[in-house]
């Protein structure tokens, strides 16, 4: 007896799914194939009976009946099911595969990263002005996603990015001496720090707990961003609601130094268009190496998604945060008398590392944000999409501190008896922010065979800040202590045994009521447009003008008198990009780009003078003068490969970026010093004052390398290494000119690690446990004024280790062990840019149990 063959359209009743683009559901795609099957057995069995009992040498053709052969409607269904399960088997492809120990649903994984790797980004969030994957994109740019966030232990932005190569911690300056301050290839981004693509104005402490991934843009990018970005700029993406499906987790920390946290991230899908999405956050910390420090924080956020039709999606979220504690601002910093000997923190001169220079009953922080999005997606057309974002958000600062200052040695006392000055500070700052962007990305195809992605949008920002002081800081006595200068500075304080931590200060008095008022306001237009030739060529091209327009105002207090000063500016800046990006293979990309951006006074919104990149708000002494923007450009140059079945990013690049108009201060000691660099030397004063000029030049260049993804399935890998070398090119301070103090010309740039190096790495062991660690380098820093280093100040180069070790218990539970700084290295984040400064230095080795659900 021959075989008979079941038919071909019954060998995918397995991958019948849900219902498809045909229109076909699961229930009748499943009808029709058991009518295939029953017709196709039918007659099989017809012919079998009706053969005649012979035997036969060779295989006889046997017309097919005619009961056996598919009608129309039998293929189409035959068809649909092919469809299906070819889609079913590309979908199990592509799906997002949890990586080992990841603990979290698909749902619950970053959206811009790999699934394969969650160490590797592959896209920016926003897809308008980067439509191209992040191997496509003419920029070096540095993905932190949600994977490292969490495997650096990174509870913040600021040590997210200070294990980042290429970014550098600077203090606090112009009267504010707290907050996050970032320099990107050696350039100031304090006010260059994004959430979800638009500015977030104002020096803050941000937290992590609400964070998707963070992105760092390298290189000027004002004609994406707007004012500033000379080094770059970084970008919070927060967590969204996502309909994907619901989910619930809990992490919660126990740790040295007193440390309890918790968070909670909770996703719940309501329908199949709408999905809404809160989280919490509390924690209770003290700070490793820091005696009485604390950083008490908590928050909460609410993101929803609701897409009523296919063509509309609208967004919205709304984040809280507080952080509270006593603030730290760090240690002071030995100069010895003799050149021979070198000066440093004095913990490395035999300091206890854990000496806090402040006072427990005065000394306070609280910082926080509140910050509220909506933000409607329309589908105009399959080709046009039209977007409008509206943001609403108030930062505070609020804070009395002690800054540890000018150490002296009284003549013959030994070097124990070192003494400085604590010096308050103070501040009450409020900044409000409206803003609202309306984008259009439109995509067509040239006659020349461009893919264009095409993106034109407008802005406008409305940014106000106050800021004041509290009162009362000078007039306080303390009984049987050294007396407080008339600045409320308490001398006498030993550097070694700082003796007057629990002096009961009477509480403040209030604020001045004289706040400096900062106002700005921007409309800005932008039009940027992709080109891709059959991803093979890349074309890249944008350009933004930005109406700038500041106004401050201000109180200035002489003697008895107190005068009322503003002045306001007006600046237009255009600029532009441009880029091209050759693919010769698919898995790779070489490319070169040029970029502009502008620095306009009052760009860095926490400084109330010129010396600090602010605008006086009084007209003192006759120096009225109103900088205008500095100019910065940047060529750069790079490759980006894909390697090791795509799952690995490596790239390289080599940039340059220069500044001009550039704002440098010199100190001069006469009139006719301060007329030739356009300032005055009020009558009667000797001595120095510091001249604020503008038309000095700077230049950075380097090489920035990067690796991001998984090198075989269990080994996975996340670090940078950034060489640079930096330059004062022009200075207003030439050597020839014996008038002034020094030049600034050839001197390196402050605030600045020219060589750093990081890389987080882990290893799957078993399906339960996995392994890693984290190495950091920054090499020296110099310290100075502005920019340049000028102060023959300096904190010295580190290398630091974490390790982890994570154990999957099963699919809902994980912890995992953290031991940060394990060699409990003593080393320091930034220094402040005075000739004596206060230097900030770093946790020690700290120990912290993670416990994590994931339903």
């Amino acid at each position: 007896m021959s075989n008979v063959k079941a038919p071909r359209s019954l060998r995918f009743d397995a991958a019948i799914g849900s219902a498809d683009d045909t229109g076909y559901s699961a229930t009748k795609v499943s009808a029709v194939a058991s009518l295939i099957a029953v017709a196709s057995f039918s007659g099989a069995e017809a012919q079998q009976s009706n053969l005649p009992p012979v035997n036969v040498d060779a295989p006889v053709a046997r017309p097919r009946p005619v009961t056996s052969r598919p009608t129309a409607d039998q293929v189409r269904a035959r068809n649909a099911l092919r469809r299906a399960a070819r889609r079913n088997n590309q979908q199990a492809q592509q799906a997002p595969v949890p990586f080992p120990n990841a603990g979290g649903l698909p749902a619950d994984r970053d959206p811009y990263a790999d699934p394969a790797a969650p160490y590797k980004g592959d896209r920016l969030q926003s897809s308008g002005k980067y439509p191209e994957p992040i191997l496509n994109t003419p920029k070096s740019v540095t993905v932190l996603t949600k994977d490292v966030l969490e495997d650096k232990n990174a509870t913040s932005l600021k040590s997210a990015i200070l294990s980042t190569a290429g970014v550098t911690l600077g203090t606090g300056e112009g009267g504010n001496a707290f907050g996050d301050r970032f320099f990107i290839r050696g350039f100031d981004a304090r006010n260059d720090i994004f959430i979800d693509g638009v500015r977030d104005s104002g020096v803050s402490v941000r937290e992590n707990f609400f964070t998707e991934q963070v992105e760092i843009l390298r290189g000027p990018g004002s004609s994406f961003a707007g004012r500033g970005t000379t080094g770059g700029a970084i970008n919070i993406v927060t967590k969204q609601a996502t309909t994907q499906n619901s989910f619930y987790n809990m992490d919660t920390t126990f740790g040295t130094d007193r440390t309890k946290r918790v968070t909670l991230d909770v996703n719940q899908v309501i329908s199949p268009t709408l999905a809404i999405r809160a989280g919490g956050l509390f924690q209770d910390a003290g700070v490793a190496g820091r005696s009485y420090v604390t950083d008490d924080r908590n928050g909460a956020f609410v993101a929803g998604t609701w897409k009523p039709v296919d063509a509309v999606k609208i967004t919205g979220n709304y984040i809280h945060t507080e952080l509270t504690g006593l603030p730290d601002f760090g240690v002071p910093y030995y100069r010895p008398s003799t050149a021979s000997t070198a000066g440093g923190p004095f913990p490395d001169f035999g300091v206890n590392r854990n000496n806090w220079y402040g006072f427990v009953n005065r000394d306070f922080f609280r910082t926080g944000q509140d910050i509220g999005t909506i933000n409607a997606e329309v589908q105009i057309t399959p080709d046009l999409v039209v977007s409008n974002k509206i943001r609403e958000s108030r930062s505070t600062q609020n804070y009395i501190g002690t800054l540890p200052e000018a150490p002296t040695l009284a003549a013959g006392a030994p070097f124990t008896a070192y003494t400085l000055s604590a010096n308050p500070q103070s501040r009450y700052q409020v900044t409000d922010v409206f803003a609202n962007q309306t984008e259009a990305t439109y995509k067509s195809v040239d006659g020349l065979g461009f893919k264009h992605t095409t993106t034109a949008g407008v802005e406008y920002d409305s940014e106000r800040s106050s800021i004041d002081r509290y009162l009362g800081l000078s007039s306080e006595i303390t009984t049987g202590t050294s007396a407080f200068t008339g600045s409320g500075s308490l001398s006498g304080v030993s550097v070694f045994n700082p003796q007057y931590t629990n002096i009961p200060f009477p509480i403040p008095s209030g604020l001045s009521g004289m706040p400096t008022k900062i106002g700005i306001d921007t409309t800005s237009g932008y039009i940027m447009d992709t080109a891709n030739y059959n991803d093979f060529v890349i074309l890249n091209g944008g350009i933004r003008y930005d109406d700038y327009k500041i106004n401050t105002s201000g109180y200035l207090t002489s003697g008895n008198r107190t005068t009322f000063g503003s002045q306001s500016a007006d600046f237009g800046m255009p600029n532009f990009n441009l880029g091209l990006t050759l693919k010769p293979l698919p898995n790779g990309s070489v490319y070169a780009a040029y970029a502009t951006s502008s620095n306009p006074v009052g760009a860095e919104f926490d400084g109330t003078s010129t010396a600090y990149g602010g605008l006086s708000p009084v007209l003192n002494g006759g120096n009225t003068q109103i900088f205008g923007p500095e100019k910065n450009k940047a060529i750069e140059v790079g490759t980006k490969w894909e390697l090791f079945d795509r799952h690995l990013l490596v790239t390289a690049a080599l940039f340059q970026t220069e500044k001009e108009n550039a704002r440098e201060s010199q100190n001069v000691n006469n009139a006719t010093a301060a007329a030739a660099l356009g300032c005055s030397y009020p009558t009667g004063t000797t001595g120095n004052i510091s001249c604020i000029t503008a038309g000095a030049a700077y230049r950075i260049r380097g090489i920035d390398l990067g690796v991001g993804g998984k090198i075989t399935d269990k080994w996975s890998v996340f670090g940078g290494l950034v060489l640079m070398q930096s330059a004062v090119t022009r200075s207003l301070a030439p050597p020839a000119n014996t008038i002034l103090y020094s030049s600034n010309v050839g001197l390196p740039l402050a605030n600045v690690a020219h060589q750093s190096f990081s890389m987080l790495t882990k290893y799957q062991l078993t399906d339960m446990w996995e392994l890693g660690g984290q190495a950091v380098y920054r090499s020296k820093v110099y310290g100075g004024t502005l920019l340049a280093a000028n102060q023959g100040t300096s904190i010295p180069s580190y290398w630091r280790f974490d390790a982890f070790a994570e154990a999957k218990i099963d699919k809902h539970w994980t912890m995992k062990l953290f031991v940060n700084n394990i060699f409990d290295k003593r080393y320091y984040d930034a220094l402040y840019q005075s000739a004596a400064p206060f230097v900030l230095e770093a946790p020690g080795r700290a120990a912290y149990l993670v416990v994590s659900a994931r339903y």
